[in-house]
Parts: structure tokens; C-alpha cells; sequence
């Protein structure tokens, strides 16, 4: 357990897991509860199987975002929500933003979609925490901290 939880007390991961659990949790809150704006589980699962993506992995990319994101600002199982919101970017990247290149539409022309920039900086924070564990005030901390003999 000790290789899933362990962390060095870092600032700079906590500001990167911290944001990036926002992130997701934000978007994640979207897909599977309808909240800020988002079409909610049964809308977004919708959308994604129509593109082709299997159902259960509709579910997982809705789920994996939206506890993952919970599980990154509390910095709790810090390595396994990084591995999720790594998995939905890469994912992100592969079947949407990638062969719409490399910058954001900031201008929203229609018909062109976002770039894979911002996935790309998304991925690198996810593996940073990945590397690197939770950071300061994290309960990977606590509960190491608490099981360590």
C-alpha cells in the first residue's frame, strides 16, 4: 500500500492536483449530474455511444473525470485519479481533439473543433501526480502516516 499512497510534502504537486481535481471534477459534474451546463450521465453517455465509443466505456470516461476529479482536490488514492483523468486524456486526444491539430479554436469557427493542447497540458499534470503522488495536504498523506508502523 505504501507504494499507492506515499508522496513527499510538495507544494507544487499540491497546486497541480488541486487545479487539475477542479478541472475535473467541474467537467466530470457536467456528465454524470448535469451540473454546469452538462447534459448529465444519461445525456452525456448518449452523445459518446453515438460516436462510436462502447457503452461501458462511455460510463468509465464519465466516471473516471468526475472521481477522479473528487479524488485529486482531496488528494485521496492521488496515483490511481491520476491514471483515470491520463486515461480520458489520452483517449481525448486520440478519437476528438487530435486531427483538429494542435492549437484551441479560440476563435469558435464552426465546424472546427479545439486542438489537442490543452489535453496535452492536462495529461502532463496527470502524470506529475502520478510520479510524484499527492503533495501536501493530502489524505495519501494522513492515511500513510496513520498505517505506517
Amino acid at each position: 500500500m505504501d507504494w499507492l499512497l506515499f508522496t513527499h510534502p510538495s507544494w507544487s504537486t499540491l497546486v497541480i492536483r488541486v487545479v487539475l481535481g477542479v478541472i475535473f471534477f467541474a467537467h466530470g459534474a457536467q456528465k454524470v449530474l448535469g451540473w454546469f451546463g452538462g447534459y448529465g450521465l444519461k445525456g452525456t453517455v448518449g452523445y459518446l455511444t453515438s460516436t462510436g465509443l462502447p457503452l461501458p466505456i462511455a460510463y468509465l470516461v464519465c466516471f473516471f473525470e468526475f472521481l477522479g476529479g473528487i479524488g485529486l482536490v482531496l488528494g485521496l488514492f492521488t496515483r490511481l485519479d491520476a491514471l483515470a483523468v491520463a486515461i480520458v486524456m489520452v483517449g481525448a486526444i486520440a478519437k476528438v481533439h487530435w486531427r483538429n491539430g494542435f492549437f484551441m479554436n479560440w476563435e469558435l469557427t464552426p465546424g472546427k473543433g479545439h486542438g489537442c493542447e490543452a489535453n496535452l497540458a492536462f495529461l502532463a499534470m496527470a502524470v506529475a501526480c502520478l510520479v510524484a503522488g499527492g503533495g501536501m495536504f493530502s489524505l495519501d498523506r494522513l492515511l500513510l502516516g496513520a498505517v505506517a508502523p
